[in-house]
C-alpha cells in the first residue's frame, strides 16, 4: 500500500465523520426545539391538513382561556373561561382533546400566561370586549376562586360587588348569575359557555343625592338607628361588604340660601361597620322614617307649603299612612295649624327631635329618608316624583284631608241663578290695594259676588281652605296670600296683580306656573308706574323706573326691600276692568 494512498483514504474518513457529527448536531437542535415546542404548547398542531387560520382556531378551542387583565390601580383579574369545541370540530381533533385532558389532570391551571391568542398579529375583539364585560361586571374589588369540574372545564366563581339601583334598599345579598362570555375571531362562530359567579350584591349607591338645585336628600335602609341626641342617623352594615360613609344634610329645601338654611338643624347620615359600637335602641319601630325640619322660613303660608307640605306629600303619600315623622326645629303651634294634614299623612304621631334628643332616646327603623323631595315652587313634577304623583293629586289630598266640598266652580248660565264669588285678598302692611273699595264695586257691576279677606297666619286652615273652596275666583297682589288658590275648586280663576319693577318672572315661577299646574285658569295683571307708589317716591327718570331689572342684580333683599316691599298699589280700574271681565268670562258654562 502506497503511503500517499492511505493518507488520503484517512483523510476522507476524518470529513465524513464530521459531517456526520454537524448532521447530528442539527438534528438533535431540532429534535429538542420539536420537543421544546411540544411540552410548552400542547395545544399547539405541528402537522395539519387545515389550512393556518382554521389550524390555530381549532387547535386552541378545547383549551383553558384566561383573560388578563389589569385595573388602573395597577391590580390585576384572572378570568378562566372553558371554550368548548363545536360538535363537528371533535372527531378532527378528538388527539388534542386527550392531550389537554391528561394536562389538566396534572395542573388545574398556569398563572400569568396569555391564552388569548394573535391571528396574523391581530388580538380577537370579541374577547376583549368579553373581557371588560365581565370586568365591568365584576367590580373593583372582585377576587375570582377558580373550580375544576369533572369534566376539566375551568369555571369562574368570583366574588362580585354590584352597584343597586335606586329603588333598591341598603341590604346585603347573595346572587348566583350566570354570564355568558363570548370570545369570537373575525369569521368565526361564536363559543358561549357559562361562568358562575356568586355575587354579593351590596348596595353601592350614595347614601346622599345633592345633586339637587333646591335640596340634599337621604334615603337609605336596614339596621337603622336614630341618635336624637346627637341628630345623627346611624346605619349598621357589613363592614367586608361596606366602606364607612357619612354625611351632614340640612333637611329643608331652600339650599343655597344661608340665612333661612341657618335656622335648620343639622343632621348626620354615617354608616358604621360596629355593630357592637353603634346606638343601642330605646324604641324600635315597624315602619320607615322620613325626618325633617319646620325650621327655615315656616310660619309664611307660602313656604310652609312650597317647602315642607308639598314636598312632604311628595315623600310620604308612598307610605299610606305607614310612616314615622321625625320634625327638626318644631314649633308647637305649627303641628297644631296644620294638625289634620299631617294626620292624613301619617297614622303616627310625630317625633320632635329635640325632645327625643333631650330624653336620650335612640330610635330604630327599617329604612329611613332624611329631607324631602322637592321640585318647583308649589309644584309635583310627575315625570321626577318616584311614585308618579302630580300638583293634581295634591289639591285633592288637600280637599279630602280637609273635606272641602267643591271640585267644580260655579258656572255662569248652569240654572242656578247664583252670581260666582270673588274674593279679594287684602293685605295688612305691604303691597297694599289703596283703592280696594273701587275694584270691588267695579268686580260687582262685572257680575261677581265679592268678599274680602285678610289672610292670617292664625287662622285655622280649616276655616280658610273651606271660605277659599266655595268662591269661584281669587284676587290679590304677589304675595303669600296667593298660596290659598290650592283651596280653590279645579277649574277656577285666579288674578295676579304684579307690582312695578320687573317681577314678571318671579310672579308666574311662584303663583303663575303653580295655578296652572293646579288646573286653575290663570291672568296677570302687570301695573304702570302711574299704578305704583314709586312715582313718589322716585324721579321721573330714575333707574327705578327707566331699568328696574337691571336693579335686580343687588340680590333679592334689595328686590324685597325696595320693589316689593316699598310700594303700594292703586289700580286703574279702566284699565283693570277687562281682567274682571275675562275672570267672569272663563266660568261661562261650557
Amino acid at each position: 500500500m502506497k503511503p500517499g494512498g492511505s493518507s488520503g483514504r484517512l483523510h476522507a474518513l476524518r470529513f465524513e465523520s464530521q459531517r456526520f457529527r454537524l448532521l447530528t448536531i442539527v438534528v438533535g437542535c431540532f429534535l429538542i426545539s420539536l420537543t421544546f415546542l411540544l411540552s410548552s404548547r400542547p395545544d399547539a398542531t405541528v402537522f395539519s391538513t387545515l389550512n393556518p387560520r382554521e389550524s390555530l382556531e381549532d387547535a386552541r378551542m378545547p383549551a383553558m382561556k384566561m383573560l388578563h387583565r389589569s385595573s388602573s390601580a395597577g391590580l390585576t383579574r384572572d378570568f378562566h373561561v372553558d371554550i368548548l369545541p363545536q360538535q363537528g370540530d371533535r372527531d378532527t381533533h378528538a388527539h388534542l382533546q386527550q392531550s389537554v385532558d391528561q394536562t389538566a389532570e396534572k395542573t388545574e391551571w398556569v398563572k400569568d400566561t396569555v391564552i388569548i391568542q394573535e391571528v396574523a398579529g391581530e388580538r380577537s375583539e370579541e374577547a376583549e370586549e368579553a373581557a371588560e364585560r365581565v370586568t365591568a361586571d365584576s367590580g373593583d374589588e372582585a377576587a375570582p376562586a377558580v373550580v375544576a369540574d369533572e369534566d376539566n372545564a375551568v369555571k369562574t366563581t368570583a366574588t362580585v360587588a354590584t352597584t343597586a339601583r335606586p329603588d333598591q334598599p341598603l341590604v346585603e345579598e347573595k346572587k348566583k348569575q350566570q354570564l355568558p362570555v363570548k370570545l369570537q375571531d373575525a369569521g368565526e362562530p361564536a363559543r358561549t359557555p357559562e361562568q358562575t359567579v356568586t355575587s354579593h350584591s351590596v348596595d353601592r349607591r350614595p347614601l346622599c343625592d345633592f345633586s339637587d338645585f333646591r335640596t340634599d336628600i337621604c334615603d337609605f335602609s336596614g339596621d337603622v338607628r336614630m341618635a336624637a341626641n346627637t341628630s345623627e342617623f346611624v346605619v349598621v352594615v357589613d363592614p367586608a361588604a361596606a366602606a364607612a360613609a357619612s354625611h351632614k344634610v340640612r333637611p329643608y329645601p331652600r339650599k343655597g340660601d344661608a340665612t333661612c338654611m341657618g335656622r335648620v338643624t343639622e343632621i348626620t347620615v354615617r354608616t358604621t361597620g360596629d355593630a357592637a359600637g353603634a346606638p343601642r335602641c330605646t324604641r324600635a319601630h315597624g315602619v320607615p322614617a322620613v325626618a325633617f325640619s319646620i325650621g327655615g322660613y315656616t310660619g309664611n303660608i307660602f313656604h310652609d307649603f312650597s317647602d315642607v307640605i308639598v314636598p312632604l306629600y311628595n315623600t310620604v303619600q308612598r307610605y299610606r299612612g305607614g310612616v314615622q315623622l321625625v320634625m327638626a326645629n318644631v314649633a308647637s303651634w305649627w303641628l297644631v295649624k296644620y294638625d289634620k294634614l299631617l294626620r292624613e299623612l301619617s297614622r303616627h304621631a310625630p317625633i320632635d327631635l329635640a325632645k327625643a334628643g333631650a330624653a336620650g332616646e335612640v330610635h330604630c327603623f327599617p329604612s329611613a329618608v332624611v329631607s324631602l323631595r322637592a321640585h318647583r315652587e308649589l309644584i309635583i313634577e310627575r315625570e321626577r316624583s318616584l311614585d308618579g304623583l302630580a300638583t293634581p293629586d295634591f289639591t285633592r289630598f288637600l280637599r279630602r284631608a280637609l273635606s272641602l266640598p267643591r271640585d267644580a266652580p260655579t258656572r255662569l248660565g248652569d240654572g242656578t241663578g247664583r252670581r260666582p264669588r270673588l274674593l279679594v285678598i287684602s293685605r295688612g302692611r305691604t303691597r297694599l290695594l289703596l283703592n280696594l273699595d273701587a275694584v270691588v264695586r267695579a268686580a260687582e257691576e262685572v257680575g261677581f259676588e265679592v268678599v274680602v279677606n285678610e289672610s292670617d297666619v292664625g287662622n285655622s286652615i280649616e276655616q280658610v281652605g273651606k271660605l277659599i273652596n266655595s268662591c269661584d275666583a281669587l284676587l290679590g297682589v304677589h304675595g303669600a296670600g296667593l298660596t290659598n288658590m290650592m283651596f280653590l275648586p279645579p277649574g277656577a280663576t285666579m288674578v295676579q296683580v304684579v307690582p312695578w319693577g320687573g317681577l314678571q318672572w318671579i310672579a308666574r315661577m311662584d303663583y303663575g306656573e303653580p295655578a296652572a299646574a293646579m288646573g286653575l285658569n290663570y291672568i296677570q295683571y302687570e301695573i304702570a308706574v302711574a299704578e305704583s307708589s314709586l312715582k313718589d317716591k322716585y324721579p321721573a327718570g330714575d333707574e327705578i323706573f327707566t331699568n328696574p331689572t337691571g336693579l335686580h342684580k343687588r340680590g333679592f333683599a334689595f328686590m324685597k326691600q325696595t320693589l316689593m316691599d316699598g310700594q303700594d298699589i292703586t289700580i286703574d280700574v279702566t284699565r283693570f276692568r277687562p281682567v274682571l271681565q275675562q275672570a267672569l268670562h272663563n266660568l261661562a258654562a261650557k
